[in-house]
């Protein structure tokens, strides 16, 4: 992915490839998205590559610090969502755990959801754990996900830290 990524990173500018690479995440214009990620050398089967090459094309900011849950925990604190005297879940929270609780069939829909919200509210996502933690979308990697966006007496993450 660090290849992906740098390859990304020198393409950026283009509005063309970016838009190409766009179509990967819609299902009946995948196949323009085709060309731009072979020239990425994206094997157009790797589906996790391809999507996470999409998301960067729709939202190129980027960090390097945390994994997604991190990203959820920034979109719910950027939002201001906070929890009412009644005990239910934030929209943010009821979200990430819809997300969680999703196997890998649905798993790339309600991410590309949650990184649309991060664009809207500015928030970067570390692309290069994001490829790696979903191309192991297993239990642990749904646990730490929920550590890092359930961890008790988490600081506030402020846009200096993002």
């Amino acid at each position: 992915m660090n290849n992906l990524l740098g390859r990304l990173r020198r393409c950026k500018d283009d509005r063309g490839m970016m838009a190409n690479l766009r179509c990967v995440l819609v299902e009946n214009k995948r196949h323009r998205a085709w060309p731009a990620l072979n020239r990425l050398e994206v094997a157009i089967d790797d589906q996790v590559a391809a999507f996470v090459a999409g998301l960067y094309a729709t939202h190129p900011e980027e960090t390097s610090n945390g994994n997604f849950g991190v990203t959820c925990k920034a979109i719910e604190q950027k939002r201001g969502d906070k929890q009412g005297e009644d005990n239910k879940l934030t929209p943010t929270e009821r979200r990430f755990q819809h997300l969680l609780a999703a196997g890998r069939e649905e798993v790339l829909e309600r991410v590309m959801r949650m990184v649309l919200i991060a664009k809207s509210q500015g928030i970067p996502v570390n692309y290069v754990q994001l490829e790696s933690d979903l191309g192991f979308w297993t239990e642990r990697t749904k646990t730490e996900w929920a550590a890092a966006f359930w961890a008790p007496g988490a600081e506030p993450i402020g846009e200096e830290a993002i």
